[in-house]
Formats: structure tokens, sequence, C-alpha cells
């Protein structure tokens, strides 16, 4: 009876192990699923802060300058003293030199007052032209004017808009130019006679850098203070040509890793024309080309941000407000083709898809794929079509 019972015992155990080895393998893979939703894709890349306009202030004779007291981060108003400068026993005006800045003077006085003139006369005519292009407008509106006169009235008041700014424009470049004859004259004439001239700032503004600072004897044009106005901040950024193509004007931008809390929104303003050359860290030589980001968010959003700060930025390039989407590392190739394994009733089924863009994370599905099925979000090489799968 001990006999059969053994030959029992040891029938069992090899039926068990046969069962166990001929039984298929379930398999613990994760999955996501395919849904629909924005995509985005972005070109990454770090980028600097700079400011567009920074204004250099240099000695405007030669002397010895006095300790300069102001530091990088003060806010100076402008018009506020910067540096003074006692000058160094320079040669007296001749009575030439003196006549031709009194000159120079005047031509600018009256070159800014008939710029002035042309500014009024540009914006009353273009009063006068509004008021008749809705006049104009009301009439065809009624059906009591022709299209004709509305279209040439409305016409005039955008030509004479245009007009008005560009004299506008014209105006302030003539009063910079007054005061440009009038600098000259009256630090020559300071420096003439022994004066010390007193440097001012030439807009409000940050002080950026101090390239002078103890008391010194310098020459004319001898760089001492850069400045410039921290609201007037851009970020540009080297991209890759290859990635430089692809971006547009006006594309939104993500910036990150500036050093704040969140991230802050940015626009696109313009894709420089030409590229240059860079070593990569790797030693690699690339073609790199200059992009130029405005900031949108006011600058109480940015305000800790300054000149020449270091920050990442994702510039849009293409986005989709409904797109079926699975994440990138379920892809994987099939004869050339991309695929996915899918999970139906615990079991994997291979299929071909067709991709259209794809980010770090996500691939867009054009065909082959519906909502809502489930895929094996890393696929291994051990997975083939109709294996059983349990799901983590």
């Amino acid at each position: 009876m001990k006999k059969y019972l053994w030959w029992l015992v040891i029938a069992v155990v090899v039926g068990g192990v046969l069962w166990l080895s001929l039984s298929p393998r379930v398999i613990d893979v994760e999955v996501a699923t395919a849904g629909r939703g924005p995509m985005k894709v972005t070109v990454d890349e770090e980028g600097e802060t700079r400011l567009r306009r920074r204004f250099v202030v240099s000695a405007p004779v030669a002397g010895r300058v006095l300790r300069i007291e102001s530091r990088p981060g003060d806010v100076v108003k402008a018009g506020a003293p910067l540096a003074v400068i006692q000058p160094a026993a320079p040669a007296p005006l001749d009575a030439r030199t003196q006549a031709t800045g009194e000159a120079r003077v005047n031509a600018a006085e009256a070159a800014t007052g008939r710029a002035r003139a042309d500014e009024q006369r540009l914006a009353v005519e273009f009063k006068q032209a509004e008021a008749d292009a809705a006049r104009a407008k009301q009439l065809f509106d009624t059906g009591y004017g022709p299209r004709e006169i509305f279209e040439q009235a409305d016409a005039r008041a955008r030509g004479l808009r245009e007009a008005a700014a560009a004299s506008a424009a014209a105006t302030r470049a003539a009063e910079f130019e007054l005061a440009a004859a009038r600098a000259a004259l009256v630090s020559r004439g300071e420096a003439a006679s022994g004066r010390a001239v007193t440097i001012t700032a030439p807009i409000a503004g940050v002080i950026l850098k101090r390239m002078q600072e103890s008391e010194a004897v310098v020459l004319p044009g001898v760089p001492l203070i850069e400045m410039g106005n921290l609201d007037d901040l851009e970020i540009v950024s080297d991209l890759l040509s290859t990635d430089a193509v692809r971006v547009r004007s006006g594309a939104a931008v993500t910036i990150e890793r500036w050093g704040g809390e969140g991230t802050l929104a940015g626009r696109v303003q313009r894709i420089e024309p030409a590229g240059f050359m860079k070593i990569s860290a790797l030693g690699v030589e690339e073609q790199r080309v200059n992009v130029v980001i405005d900031f949108v968010d006011p600058r109480e959003r940015r305000a800790s941000l300054g000149d020449g700060f270091r920050v990442e930025v994702r510039i849009v390039v293409w986005e989709k407000a409904d797109a079926l989407t699975v994440p990138t590392s379920s892809l994987f190739r099939l004869s050339g083709d991309w695929a996915v394994f899918t999970v139906e009733s615990d079991v994997l089924r291979r299929k071909t898809l067709k991709i259209g863009q794809r980010n770090d994370q996500l691939a867009e599905v054009l065909e082959g794929l519906a909502p809502g099925e489930r895929v094996v979000a890393y696929p291994g090489e051990s997975l083939m079509d109709g294996a059983r799968v349990r799901l983590r």
C-alpha cells in the first residue's frame, strides 16, 4: 500500500511540474490609456536675459574723476548726478570753436521748433481726418454716402495717423540733437573755465556696472558706469539652426528655472537671420541661431530678474487642443513602422500605428488606435502577440 502511495505522490509532482512548464507564463506589465487632450511640441533650450538698450556713461573730458559712490543695483532718476570730473587744465575755446558751437545750438533750436510745428499741424489734420472718416462711415452705413468717399476718408485718416507718429519721432530726434549741441557747448565751456564737470544719468534706471570706482585720471571716452532700465528686459536663446527653422515669430514660450516661483510666459519677438558657430561642451561644432523672446508677464512677476540671468525656455512649435495621444515610452519599431501592445482581456495584441507629432512624453496617434484603449507603457523584448499579462 505504501508503495502505491509513493508512486501516486511522484505522479502528482511530475504532473504538476509538467503543467507548470507547459502552461503559458503570465507577464506583469504596466499599462497606460490612449486619451484625447491638449498636446504641445516644444523646442527646449537655455536662454539669457539682456537689456534691449543699455547706456554706457563715459567721461566727456580729460581730467581727474572723483570717487564714484553709486553702486550696481542703485536706482537713479534721469538727470541724477553720477560722477564729477575735475578737468585737467584744458585749452580754452577759441572764438571760432565757440561760434561753431553756438551756431549748432541755434540750428538745433530752429530744427526743433520746425519739428514741433509740423507735429502740431499734423495732429490737427489727423483729428479733422478722423472726424471726416467717422461722418463718411455714418453716411455709408445709412446708405446716403458712396463707399468710395468712405474709403478715401478712412485711408486719409490712417495716412495722417502714421504721418503724425513720424512727426512725433522727428520732434524727439530734433530735441535730442538740441540737447547734444547744448551739452557739447556747455561741457567745453565748463572745461575751458576749469570748473568741475558733473556727469548725470541719461535715463531713469538702475546701475548695472561701475567700471571706475576710485579717484583716477581719465581720458575722454573712458567708460565709467553702465546703466539700463530693467523694465526693458528680454531673453536671447541660441537654438540649433535645425530647431530655429521650426520657430515662428509670435510663438508662445514658457520660461522655467528662472529662480522664482512657478513659470513665466513669453512670446517670440524675432528669429535673427544670421547664424553662428558654437562649440558645445562635448567639443562638437554646432550652427546656432539667436531667438529673441519678450516677456508677457508684468514686471512685478519677475522683479528679481536682472541683466545676464540664466533661464530655460520652452518654445511652442506645434500644438493641438484635442489630440489622441499615447506615451512615447509605449512605442516601438516594427518593420519600419511604429507599433504598440494593447491589452484586451489580459491578452496582448500588437497593433501598428500611424504617428504624427511627438514630444518627450506623448505621441500623436493618427491611425490605428481608439480612445480608451490600454497600451503597455514600457514594452520589453520578451513580449509577444497573444501573451497573457497581469496588470501591475
